[in-house]
Parts: C-alpha cells; sequence; structure tokens
C-alpha cells in the first residue's frame, strides 16, 4: 500500500486499537518478536496483514 492510497482513506495513516489479550498469547508474541528482532506492535500488524490477505 503507497502513502498515497493511505493518506486517500484516512486523514492519519496509523489510528490506535486498545485491547485485551491472553497472558499466554501474549507471552507467544513476545518471544515471536524478540527471535525475529522486532517489537510487538510489528508482529501483531505483520500477522494480521498476512491473516486479512489470507483471508480477503
Amino acid at each position: 500500500m503507497t502513502e498515497e492510497t493511505v493518506s486517500n482513506e484516512c486523514s492519519d495513516p496509523t489510528q490506535t486499537l486498545s485491547i485485551e489479550l491472553a497472558c499466554q498469547l501474549m507471552d507467544r508474541i513476545e518471544r515471536y518478536a524478540k527471535e525475529n528482532g522486532t517489537d510487538v506492535t510489528g508482529t501483531l500488524i505483520d500477522a494480521l496483514d498476512g491473516f486479512l490477505k489470507q483471508s480477503g
């Protein structure tokens, strides 16, 4: 997705989402992020994006 596409969809390219996750899932996410040299936010964005591309 290009920056131009994002700017046409939303006035701000990012939005905040707060969710509660089971502690075991959060542990898995944190471990995956650490093992892959990324942060939790990046891991969740990549996972959700991949899931939505497969289902859409």
